[in-house]
């Protein structure tokens, strides 16, 4: 790994080899989704306790002061929406050097292993991995299940996570599962817990996050489970003493209760 991605990867991975990334990319497929119809007043007061953005470049560009010293994962895989018939209709839609424009610390690229679309999207991640790779650019790859939920499970996402660092990618991101363990085993690259649809309610995200943690996720790279909440900062706070302080479960659930009082 040369020197310029190393220190991508730094940025995103702290000094504890840890991350929390704030996903605010849904936009891309969704639409102005709920909570978040005005971005800008959703990413601006949680900046500050995220280590990094992942983010489309139209909203990067739009709603975020270029004066923030936040590292960027952008999104540059889209060509899809929510009314469509198969959300794994995707490619490539940035360019390598749009995101250099941008100053990015990595690119983001969603794959359908097992849709009708698979091979589109795991020759779209090559192909990104192949240029990115020139430019000392990470590239993270999504296990995107699509509509089909009931694909979150640790057969399927040990395949699917094992076959993106196979092709290349430098971090994988995907759904915690029981026998979660089995996944990071089999991944040979840092994995990140994706947090999915908005959960019953804040201590289910907490558990997830530690159970994660525990099962050795090297962070989290949550959206909906954050900023849908009515407490956003006290939820990715709580997050955070999960994942760089090692708090336990109790602990974690205490300090959003104690946040939560105090707005």
């Amino acid at each position: 790994m040369d020197w310029g991605m190393k220190n991508r990867m730094s940025r995103i991975f702290k000094s504890d080899g840890k991350t929390v990334m704030l996903a605010v990319d849904h936009g891309y497929f969704l639409g102005a989704v709920s909570r978040m119809e005005e971005p800008r007043k959703v990413i601006e007061p949680l900046i500050p306790y995220a280590d990094s953005l992942m983010i489309t470049r139209g909203i990067l560009r739009n709603c975020v002061e270029a004066t923030h010293n936040i590292p960027v994962v952008l999104r540059v895989s889209s060509g899809n929406s929510i009314l469509g018939k198969d959300l794994s209709c995707e490619d490539i839609a940035v360019s390598v050097k749009d995101a250099l424009r941008l100053n990015v610390a990595a690119v983001a690229l969603s794959v359908y292993v097992g849709a009708e679309y698979e091979h589109q999207t795991l020759m779209a991640l090559s192909r990104l991995i192949n240029e990115a790779n020139d430019y000392g650019i990470p590239v993270l790859a999504v296990t995107a299940v699509g509509k089909e939920l009931e694909k979150r499970d640790a057969r399927y996402l040990t395949l699917s996570s094992r076959i993106a660092a196979e092709l290349g990618a430098q971090i994988v991101k995907t759904y915690f599962c029981e026998d979660f363990q089995d996944v990071v085993k089999a991944c040979p690259v840092p994995v990140v817990i994706a947090g999915g649809p908005k959960m019953k309610d804040e201590l289910d995200v907490l558990r997830i996050a530690y159970e994660a943690i525990r099962c050795g996720a090297r962070g989290v790279d949550m959206g909906r489970n954050i900023w849908q909440s009515r407490w956003p900062v006290a939820v990715i706070s709580a997050i955070r003493s999960i994942v760089h302080e090692d708090a336990s479960l109790e602990k974690a659930s205490a300090l959003f209760e104690e946040l939560k009082q105090a707005r």
